[in-house]
């Protein structure tokens, strides 16, 4: 039993490492060799045939129609939509903002579970989204004062409605993720969302990673987006999830935000300033308290 515990705590926590360098990796894509739609349908292809051909090896599951309904859909709104917002953000803001903005996903998911599913929230966790509200406002703040990226404001604003989609696509497929395999969830997840992106990407000009002027940096870094960020963190997660509590995965979400950030100063895609450490500190401990307080019960 502590031995299966170990290797799901070495799982997750090589899944948010991969998640978060695949920030600052994505950020390199969108400067030098693709477009924010090129990216999107680069992953989408890609994965879906990784997918589908590791499906191919595994027993079959046969996906209800109404749920196959909620996985098609979850393709568009937490992958086509979502992502496309993430790339576009990334392109204005940097990965040290977007990365912090991302690591309010657990605070949006309460709320809109609040709004939509009328769950009840405990006085303590009401604490963690101010706490969470007030680092994002800090960012705001700094970001239209003295931000980094060519445009901070619209960056973060983008990587907010991507955090609200994400959390929206987290709440309507929940009990169907619950069904099925992530393989074959993934396999349909990423099928409707290259069968999207693939035709708008075609319509633009040629992306540079795909002409003459490709480089061997654009291809590894896509290469550890498709396999590594993409493929490899979508199986280690379900892996990591059969030995631990989702209490226990959702905390392991904050160290991405903390790898991304390093790397990126790092290499000098962004510059520490004191407003960083202030925000991520509020964001990450709002985080953390709405993910490990109970749920109130029902009166």
């Amino acid at each position: 039993m502590a031995f299966d515990k170990t290797k799901g705590h070495i799982a997750i926590l090589m899944a948010n490492v991969i998640f978060g360098l695949g920030v600052p990796v994505t950020k390199a894509l969108l400067d030098d060799w693709v477009t924010p739609i090129g990216y999107m349908a680069s992953r989408c292809v890609f994965a879906a045939l990784i997918f589908w051909v590791v499906a191919a090896f595994m027993p079959k599951e046969h996906v209800e129609k109404k749920d196959m309904v909620v996985l098609l859909l979850g393709g568009l709104l937490g992958f086509v939509i979502s992502q496309t917002l993430t790339a576009e953000a990334l392109k204005f803001t940097t990965p040290v903002y977007f990365s912090l903005v991302a690591a309010l996903t657990p605070i949006a998911v309460m709320i809109l579970a609040a709004i939509f599913l009328k769950e009840r929230i405990s006085g303590l966790k009401i604490v963690g989204v101010v706490m969470g509200i007030g680092g994002a406002l800090l960012m705001l703040y700094f970001s239209w004062t003295s931000g980094a990226g060519s445009d901070d404001l619209l960056g973060i604003t983008l990587a907010v409605l991507s955090v609200l989609t994400w959390a929206v696509y987290l709440i309507i497929t929940r009990k169907v993720s619950a069904k099925y395999s992530a393989v074959t969830q993934m396999k349909y997840f990423f099928l409707i969302s290259a069968v999207v992106m693939l035709p708008i990407a075609l319509m633009e000009p040629q992306q540079r990673l795909y002409s003459a002027e490709w480089g061997w940096s654009g291809v590894l870094e896509m290469a550890f987006i498709v396999l590594f960020a993409t493929g490899l963190g979508y199986f280690l997660i379900p892996y990591a999830m059969k030995f631990l509590r989702a209490t226990t995965v959702s905390i392991y979400t904050n160290i991405q935000p903390v790898v991304a950030s390093l790397v990126a100063i790092a290499i000098g895609q962004d510059h520490l300033t004191w407003d960083k450490p202030v925000a991520a500190i509020l964001v990450l401990l709002g985080a953390y308290i709405v993910t490990i307080t109970p749920e109130k019960k029902k009166s």
